[in-house]
């Protein structure tokens, strides 16, 4: 049977809500403000790495007991590395008017680039339209496509 005493911190703590953690991308900015690595936060919370990124992606939640030492070292932190209060933005000038750029010149007719600048380029997706890759045989008969 509980205490009065034992009840009443209870109903306290009722009143006062349940203790919330701050956002994850706020998790992940303390502890990186401390200098600390997630695979070292994971071995004092007797953890995983994994389960680490999963708090500060916001995948998961710690359960108590390692909420409740979650939650006091991040509001250590919190007091320890205040977030930077955002700058106002600086009014813009007026545009001054800018010279006219130079049009780009055309490679010339027999220009190929590079085998670099070639290879880097990303390629667009296929259209959904278009027939997926390779293509499967033609039936017996069918005349194929050139």
């Amino acid at each position: 049977m509980p205490t009065e005493e034992e009840l009443f911190a209870a109903v306290d703590a009722l009143l006062e809500g349940e203790p919330q953690l701050p956002p994850p991308a706020e998790r992940a900015r303390l502890r990186e403000a401390a200098k600390l690595t997630q695979a070292r936060l994971a071995q004092v919370l007797q953890t995983t790495t994994q389960t680490v990124k999963n708090w500060e992606a916001g995948r998961s939640e710690p359960r108590p007991p390692r909420f409740q030492a979650y939650l006091r070292l991040l509001e250590g932190w919190a007091q320890k590395y205040p977030p930077h209060p955002q700058t106002p933005a600086e009014p813009e000038s007026p545009a001054e008017p800018e010279s006219p750029a130079e049009p780009e010149s055309l490679p010339s007719p027999g220009h190929r680039p590079s085998l670099s600048s070639r290879h880097s380029r990303r390629r667009s997706p296929a259209p959904p339209n278009l027939p997926p890759w390779p293509r499967p045989p033609c039936p017996p008969g069918h005349p194929r496509r050139p």
